[in-house]
């Protein structure tokens, strides 16, 4: 477990957003990255829920895209307000469609968030999200092809770019070995 001691001895805030098409491990890498740190994890997705009392497919169905977008930029400056207020050091997963919305790129930046893309093979990605039925947006596969080039060029403007292939720990190491960690790894080795 890493410790990220601030300067003075009081903690830092420190806040990592996971942005990536569906399927690209946004939860389980965020999970495990957060458990690796001793950081807060939170998804972006269970807040909505939360918030909304549905599971985010029965949203879609019952009030559109457009009231789910609302949703989800109101739980995105919650969290966001939660990691600033408590100043808890925390791992952020997004959801697939955060980033291309106006503005929320812009909210994430604004908090010091460092945007970390999950880059994953668009194969890879269809593979893994043909057959889970909790994805409002996967219909087909040249739709869900389309809305992956429409989303990439948001996806390409994160701080950071990550190959999201291979063992979820493996993933979590690529994105502690960013120069994001650089200062905290050396003061790990100057104790």
């Amino acid at each position: 477990m890493t410790s990220l001691p601030g300067s003075g001895g009081a903690p830092r805030r420190r806040l990592v957003a996971l942005a990536g098409f569906m399927g690209s491990g946004k939860t389980t890498i965020g999970s495990l990255l957060a458990r690796q740190l001793g950081w807060r994890f939170a998804d972006l997705d269970t807040l909505i829920e939360r918030a909304a009392g549905h599971a985010i497919t029965e949203i879609f169905e019952r009030h559109g895209e457009a009231a789910f977008r609302e949703v989800e930029r109101e739980q995105l400056l919650a969290a966001l307000g939660r990691a600033a207020e408590f100043a808890q050091p925390t791992v952020l997963a997004l959801g697939g469609g955060t980033i291309a919305q106006t503005g929320n790129l812009e909210l994430l930046r604004a908090a010091g968030a460092a945007v970390v893309w999950l880059d994953c093979p668009l194969e890879r990605l269809i593979a893994r999200c043909a057959l889970v039925t909790t994805r409002p947006l996967f219909r087909d596969e040249a739709s869900f092809r389309a809305l992956y080039e429409q989303r990439l060029p948001y996806y390409q403007q994160a701080d950071y770019r990550v190959e999201a292939v291979g063992n979820p720990r493996a993933v979590v190491e690529r994105i502690l070995a960013l120069e994001i960690f650089a200062a905290d790894r050396s003061k790990d080795t100057l104790k």
